[in-house]
């Protein structure tokens, strides 16, 4: 068998438990999340997690930034490095990456494989549970020397939440997934914070009173640590252009000043380099500032407030909730100021669309309003009826393709941004449909 047969029949293998990314709203609130299925899947394949020393990255906006700033750090620092993240853009070994590349098909394939017996002896194991494992073993088999895992959801129960980390850190928070996580920002906190170990560390963007009150009483409860960005770090925007920023980090224990550049653009994007040095100073890896500049510098995360063309703009960005939307138009308000846009939206149905329109809305001239091919996106008669009641401008558009070809066709007569946000499905599909119009970018 080819690597390609092999390795899309691991798909389906993967694809026939459980998916709750996949599923409908009402049944992830009933959904049975513990980690007693995860440890014992753990042990069974001798608890590869226990073989490298981790950082932790929890957060409802910024974890994947945050966890991509930390990765490039290490590997800067010679460390071999694993990144842990969901959910994937185009390709799910996106999910699982080793000093900066995905596994190979090939790879994924012989791994699935080699987890299928203990994953027959555990019942009710998910699709996430199942990949989390394949990526704890395929960091051990890759002889890391450290790695950095993302939170898929929440954090108290979450699949990864089986590490004993030498940090943990938690990323802006605000309320999104309220059906699992609960439907105040302190119960939010709290699933968020039950990453949190005894004695381990402990590092926190800034936040909310509401959130930072819980983390901080969680922390104390279990004798961990607890630093935060704009006490322990500050940080100062020195220059910002559409190539990237500069900023000033000052550690304020050390009195002392790092000035770094970051490709990612936005205020929050600040916030995430502040945090990711924090937690690299908190984690006992040896990572000095020259790495720390270089890793920064070469940093890449796409989808967020990615700039696919300079004129007129195509941004890909990865907003879905009411405060990342409020954070994209700051900072379109801060690149291209005046500067109307065509949004490409879809959303799943468990978003408070009519907030992130909200946010939007003084920078909409039309809304292009699409579905993913997903089951869990909202009809587009649905997102149409909000629009309209918040007397936003819009048109339906699909598929997804389709919404970027009326989206190109609008802005080439006036020049106007285009730009797909509110559900990450919806941009990586208009990221392959732009590439095939544009050539890769």
């Amino acid at each position: 068998m080819d690597a390609e047969a092999a390795y899309n029949l691991a798909l389906d293998y993967l694809y026939s438990f459980v998916d709750y990314s996949l599923k409908r709203v009402s049944e992830l609130a009933k959904a049975d999340f513990n980690l007693d299925r995860m440890f014992a899947l753990m042990d069974a394949l001798g608890n590869p997690q226990n073989a490298y020393p981790i950082i932790h990255v929890a957060g409802t906006k910024g974890k994947g930034s945050t966890s991509a700033l930390c990765a490039a750090a290490l590997t800067a620092a010679g460390y071999r490095v694993g990144l842990y993240t969901s959910p994937h853009l185009e390709d799910y070994v996106e999910r699982i990456q080793a000093d900066g590349s995905p596994l190979t098909h090939e790879r994924l394939a012989a791994l699935v494989d080699e987890v299928k017996p203990a994953v027959a002896r555990i019942p009710k194991l998910t699709t996430f549970e199942i990949t989390t494992a394949i990526g704890f073993l395929a960091f051990q088999r890759a002889g890391v020397d450290a790695a950095v895992v993302e939170v898929g959801l929440g954090g108290r129960l979450d699949a990864t939440n089986v590490v004993t980390p030498r940090v943990s850190v938690i990323t802006s928070l605000s309320m999104d997934h309220i059906a699992v996580l609960g439907d105040t920002l302190a119960k939010i906190a709290g699933e968020k914070a039950g990453i949190i170990k005894a004695g381990v560390p402990v590092v926190s963007s800034p936040q909310k009173e509401e959130a930072a009150e819980v983390l901080l009483r969680i922390a104390r409860e279990r004798g961990a640590s607890l630093s935060v960005v704009g006490r322990e770090v500050e940080f100062d925007l020195l220059e910002s252009t559409l190539d990237g920023q500069s900023i000033r980090l000052t550690d304020v224990r050390r009195a002392a000043k790092l000035d770094v550049n970051i490709p990612l653009l936005g205020t929050h994007q600040m916030i995430n380099a502040a945090t990711a040095y924090l937690a690299l100073q908190t984690s006992g890896l040896s990572v000095s500032e020259k790495n720390i500049q270089k890793g920064f510098s070469q940093v890449k995360w796409p989808a967020r407030f990615e700039v696919a063309r300079r004129e007129p703009p195509v941004i890909f960005d990865s907003a879905h909730n009411d405060d990342s939307f409020a954070k994209l138009r700051e900072t379109l308000e801060t690149y291209f100021p005046a500067r109307p846009v065509y949004l490409i939206l879809g959303a799943s149905e468990d978003k408070n669309l009519a907030g992130m329109l909200r946010e939007m809305k003084p920078k909409i001239r039309k809304l292009l309003v699409t579905r993913a091919d997903h089951p869990r996106a909202l009809e587009v008669e649905k997102i149409q009826s909000v629009a309209d009641t918040l007397e936003v401008p819009n048109e339906a558009a699909t598929p997804v393709s389709a919404a970027l070809a009326r989206a190109l066709e609008l802005s080439a007569n006036d020049g106007s941004i285009v730009l797909s946000a509110g559900s990450m499905f919806v941009t990586a599909e208009v990221m392959a449909a732009w590439k095939k119009v544009s050539g890769d970018w």
